[in-house]
């Protein structure tokens, strides 16, 4: 969530929303003006409505009209049930002139992981893979027991990239146990995900490195997970109820199927490597046209979206 607050058409104070239960954008972009007498004659944009709730912070509307700033101009209504309007009432109410449905399409683009987790109590679920020329995502056999890369290190740093951006990054147990992964942010500098991981078997070692001190590490087993039934289902409720909003899905292959043969995806991003294999894993099987093309060294990046599942 994005604020800004502008006072004679200068830009006097801007924020955005601290980590989970921190404080909110507007009450950053109020703490950054210096001269607090200028909100008075200002305007505060807001790319969401403004809490109106006792949460983890105090409602920012009320911090709104403490500090008596006259208009209010608001990109999109929040759709959960605390607030849903009552913000705007609330500055309403105090003499606010709130203005809403600025840019509303972007900023509902731009609170797609909120939206989703509101609306469809579940995470916003990005599919993730790479393939080879020829469609396979890993050889049949290989000597270690580490990654074999298809994609660039470039690729593998963007990678890295959206994992700091997502709250929790999902793997199935074979990918442990095959490639011995980190699932961490340590090709840039960034928070690293919780790291999910689908046991089945229940024989991942404790030596993995998914257990190490890097990050918070949630292993989900037949005791979470009936893993008769639809799986991946399954696996977006109990991660709802881990206040999970975003989840960045990167294997292996069945657990990739999961989430595609239930449709609960909301973006597939693909990157194919300039490598071919004689014989392999194929990737997931699914039905869309791209909606992104670009090039990163000699990879193809493609980025899919769910059109049937689009809460904007």
């Amino acid at each position: 969530m994005g604020c800004v607050i502008v006072c004679n058409e200068k830009i006097i104070g801007e924020g955005h929303t601290s980590p989970y239960g921190g404080a909110h954008a507007e009450v950053n972009a109020v703490a950054s003006v210096k001269d607090k007498s200028l909100l008075a004659n200002s305007t505060l944009y807001v790319s969401l409505e403004p809490c109106c709730h006792h949460g983890k912070t105090p409602p920012c509307t009320d911090l709104i009209i403490e500090h008596k700033i006259p208009k209010v101009v608001i990109g999109c209504v929040d759709t959960n049930k605390k607030v849903s309007g009552k913000g705007i009432a609330a500055l309403e109410s105090a003499g606010c002139t709130v203005t809403v449905g600025v840019e509303e399409q972007l900023c509902r683009i731009h609170h797609r992981r909120f939206f989703t987790f509101q609306n469809k109590k579940r995470p916003y679920i990005i599919l993730k893979w790479a393939e080879t020329k020829n469609g396979y995502i890993a050889p049949l056999t290989k000597k270690t027991k580490k990654p074999v890369w298809i994609s660039s290190t470039e690729s593998r740093q963007l990678v890295h990239q959206w994992r700091s951006e997502e709250h929790a990054i999902l793997v199935g147990g074979n990918t442990i146990l095959e490639d011995n992964p980190s699932l961490t942010t340590r090709m840039i500098s960034g928070r690293n995900p919780i790291r999910i991981i689908i046991d089945k078997k229940g024989n991942i070692p404790k030596s993995a490195t998914v257990f190490d001190d890097q990050a918070q590490t949630i292993v989900l087993t037949s005791e979470h997970i009936d893993f008769k039934k639809n799986i991946a289902q399954q696996l977006c409720t109990k991660l709802h109820d881990m206040n999970l909003l975003s989840v960045l899905v990167e294997g292996g292959q069945k657990t990739l199927q999961h989430f595609i043969d239930e449709n609960l995806w909301d973006e597939i991003r693909i990157f194919k490597g300039d490598v071919t294999f004689e014989e392999g894993l194929k990737g997931p099987v699914f039905e869309a046209k791209p909606k992104f093309k670009t090039k990163i060294v000699k990879d193809e990046l493609l980025i899919y979206t769910n059109e049937k599942k689009s809460i904007i």
